[in-house]
């Protein structure tokens, strides 16, 4: 016995049947309580890079500090991305090498560095090598760095 294929067979397009149109983008409305972002004197939005881990605490306060201000941040995860020699570099210039290596911290007492003796040369290639051995979070805004955690600071740069 043979079986008949049935094909079903859809009406042509008619009026009632357009395609809806999307509906229109709406602007936001600024929330009231809310502060709007974060202006410097020269009307930029305060834009501030964030080196650090994800698993680190004082990361972590960093980013929420500048979120709770709705600042824009621009979070470098180290373990996926390692500072450069030269960003680092910036970071000595001002509060020098020893203040960037953590020596409180696990990676530095597993390693053994303890009693290395090394140059700051070299510790800066040592820290773009292994970013656990650093001192976290490193806050750049502009030309202006702090090591650790500096809410002072921070603030100083929201309100400026």
């Amino acid at each position: 016995m043979v079986r008949e294929k049935h094909i079903r067979v859809l009406p042509a397009w008619t009026p009632s049947r357009a395609p809806v149109p999307f509906p229109p983008i709406r602007q936001p409305v600024p929330s009231a309580g809310l502060p709007s972002p974060v202006v410097t004197g020269s009307d930029v939005p305060l834009e501030v890079q964030v080196f650090g881990t994800k698993k680190c605490q004082e990361t972590r306060k960093a980013l929420r500090f500048f979120a709770e201000r709705r600042v824009k941040t621009h979070f470098v995860d180290l373990q996926v991305r390692p500072a450069s020699p030269g960003e680092l570099r910036r970071f000595a210039q001002k509060f020098g090498v020893a203040v960037l290596v953590d020596r409180a911290g696990k990676r530095f007492a597993d390693l053994g560095l303890r009693s290395a003796a090394l140059s700051d040369e070299r510790w800066l290639e040592r820290l773009s090598e292994d970013p656990l051995l650093l001192k976290t979070p490193l806050v750049r805004w502009q030309q202006r760095v702090t090591v650790g955690a500096a809410e002072a600071v921070w603030k100083e740069w929201v309100e400026a």
